[in-house]
C-alpha cells in the first residue's frame, strides 16, 4: 500500500523513500513521540505535532502504530525495554554479589540521569493508573526475569553470607528506583528548599555514591564495620 508523506513533501521520490525504509520511518516516529509524551505528557502531546516532528503525515502514524494510546504504550514499552536491555547486558551473575548490586544500583541512577523522559513517561502513566501498562504483555516479560535476577544475586549474597537473608527482590528494587527517582523528580523543589543545586556535578555524583552505601549498608549481614567508600564522581 502506497501511503502519502507529510504535508510539505508529497514528492515520489519521499513515498518511495519511506516505503524502502519502513524501520526508518517507524524509528522516526517513535523518537518524535517520545519526545512529545515526555515534555507534555499523554494529554497535551497531539498527533499533529508527532507527525511533523517525525516528518510523515498523520495516516502513516496511524498506518504503523493506531491511536494515540496506541502508540504511547509502544513508547513506554520500549522505554522499559531500553533499560532492561542494559541491566541484561552488565552480566551481573559473573560478579561478585556486593559488586553486582552496586553495579545494579549505579546502572539504575546512570539510566534515570541520562534518559530524563523515561522518568517522565513513568509520571504520565501514573497519572493514568497505568491503564496503558495494564494492556502491556510485553512489559510482563521484561520484568519477571529482572526480578528473577535480582533474587539470584541476594541469593548468592546470602549463600557467601555477605548479605542478609529473607530480602524481597521486588522491594528491594523499588527502593533503589525510589532513591533515584524522588531525587531527580524533584530536585527543582528541593533545590530551592534546601539552597542546594542537585543538578550540579558534584552533588549528582554525591548522590550516587549514597545511593550504593545507602543499600549496601542495608544488605550487608550484621557485625563488622567496612570502610565507607570514596564516592565515585564518574556518571558514565
Amino acid at each position: 500500500m502506497t501511503l502519502d508523506v507529510n504535508k510539505k513533501d508529497g514528492s515520489r521520490g519521499a513515498v518511495e523513500t519511506i516505503r524502502r525504509d519502513p524501520d526508518g520511518t517507524k524509528k522516526r516516529i517513535l523518537d518524535a513521540a517520545t519526545h512529545e509524551f515526555s515534555t507534555k505528557g499523554l494529554g497535551g502531546a497531539r498527533i499533529a505535532d508527532i507527525a511533523d516532528r517525525a516528518g510523515v503525515n498523520k495516516r502513516m502514524l496511524y498506518h504503523y502504530f493506531g491511536d494515540k494510546d496506541a502508540l504511547f504504550l509502544v513508547v513506554l514499552e520500549g522505554a522499559y525495554a531500553a533499560i532492561r536491555r542494559r541491566e541484561r547486558e552488565m552480566a551481573l551473575d559473573h560478579l561478585p554479589p556486593e559488586e553486582a548490586m552496586r553495579r545494579l544500583v549505579e546502572t539504575t541512577w546512570d539510566h534515570y540521569i541520562e534518559h530524563p523522559e523515561f522518568l517522565n513517561l513513568l509520571n504520565s502513566e501514573n497519572l493514568h493508573k497505568a491503564r496503558h501498562l495494564r494492556n502491556s504483555t510485553r512489559a510482563r516479560e521484561m520484568h519477571s526475569p529482572f526480578a528473577d535476577m535480582i533474587a539470584q544475586i541476594l541469593r548468592r549474597g546470602e549463600d557467601a553470607k555477605v548479605f542478609r537473608a529473607g530480602v524481597d527482590p521486588v522491594d528491594l528494587y523499588i527502593s533503589i528506583a525510589g532513591l533515584g527517582y524522588f531525587y531527580l523528580s524533584n530536585r527543582y523543589t528541593l533545590s530551592v528548599i534546601f539552597d542546594r543545586d542537585l543538578e550540579a556535578p558534584d552533588n549528582l555524583a554525591r548522590r550516587r555514591a549514597h545511593m550504593v552505601e545507602v543499600v549496601l549498608g542495608y544488605l550487608r549481614r550484621s557485625g563488622g564495620v567496612r570502610p565507607r567508600p570514596e564516592p565515585d564522581r564518574a556518571l558514565a
